[in-house]
């Protein structure tokens, strides 16, 4: 058996249909023979798009792409509900649909846009009791779930198609397309289930190509070419504002001590998150700017990774 490669950095995967989330990474760490991974935003099966697969250090970072917004085109069908919310499961009430144009969609969408609260659905990830909520909708049980809140940017009808809409939505972390669907449904008056899903980009890779896994598998037997899909670590924080950090305060950070306020230049530094770098410009971390200027370091770069500091 040949050792792991130590691999850093992302990997932006087109998530082929029928395939999880965890066995699209799986498939990608054997492939790229790689020591850690770990994706960044499940999918269910039958979506589509780009599912963000971290290796190495990166995976200490993925928590900024988990809460990152996201973008899908969603297939929604109209005049029926599932036990699922989408179109694996079973339907359990039908009803007419209405006559279906852009002017009489638009109010209900309306309703959707903004800060809503949401019932995460029966069949999803989330835990009850230590129990994944999908375990006990297979057992036919049903649990209260508290409303959460999340932000929909943008909602946007694409297409009219007989008894279906196709949708464009930009949301925050936590979002639920499926409940969304099914929410609309019901606001509309006669149901709808999730037909196709595809997700078209997490930020702050709205631009970025991605590659499918039969792209990759073309490469099995050239490295070299398999890792030009992988972007840097730091690409995570391309939007942030940098912050320059001295080689002595870098060497106090990765010992343990706070770095003295005087010795951080942060006057033109507006608060919020920010990407921390050396004095010549490669990335060592990330933060957080108060109002009142001073520096919170939320996470640095593995120091192994960087021995000079150490």
């Amino acid at each position: 058996m040949s050792l792991k490669k130590s691999v850093t950095g992302v990997l932006l995967l087109d998530k082929s249909k029928g395939y999880s989330s965890n066995k699209a990474l799986q498939w990608v760490k054997r492939l790229f023979n790689a020591e850690k991974a770990g994706h960044a935003g499940t999918l269910d099966p039958i979506a589509t798009g780009m599912l963000p697969i971290c290796f190495g250090a990166a995976t200490k970072f993925s928590e900024y792409l988990l809460s990152s917004e996201k973008a899908y085109q969603v297939t929604m069908q109209l005049g029926a509900c599932t036990d699922t919310g989408d179109i694996e499961g079973k339907i359990i009430s039908q009803a007419a649909v209405p006559s279906l144009s852009q002017e009489c969609l638009e109010p209900y969408l309306a309703q959707f846009r903004g800060a809503i609260q949401q019932v995460p659905p029966m069949y999803s990830a989330l835990k009850y009791r230590g129990r994944p909520l999908y375990q006990l909708a297979r057992q036919g049980k049903e649990v209260a779930r508290p409303p959460r809140s999340v932000h929909i940017y943008k909602l946007q009808l694409d297409e009219i198609l007989e008894n279906k809409i196709v949708l464009e939505v930009v949301c925050s972390k936590g979002t639920y397309i499926r409940s969304l669907v099914e929410d609309l449904g019901k606001a509309i008056g006669c149901g709808g289930y999730v037909v196709d899903l595809r997700r078209l980009w997490v930020a702050p890779y709205q631009q970025q190509p991605m590659a499918t896994l039969q792209a990759l598998s073309q490469y099995v037997d050239d490295s070299v070419a398999l890792e030009r899909w992988i972007v840097p670590l730091e690409t995570i924080f391309s939007s942030l504002s940098s912050v320059e950090l001295s080689e002595g305060v870098l060497r106090d950070l990765y010992h343990g001590r706070k770095a003295l306020r005087e010795e951080i230049f942060l006057d033109n530094v507006a608060p919020g998150r920010v990407r921390l770098v050396d004095t010549v410009g490669k990335f060592r971390g990330v933060g957080e700017v108060s109002l009142t200027k001073t520096l919170e370091v939320k996470r640095l770069y593995p120091a192994q990774q960087c021995l000079y500091y150490v």
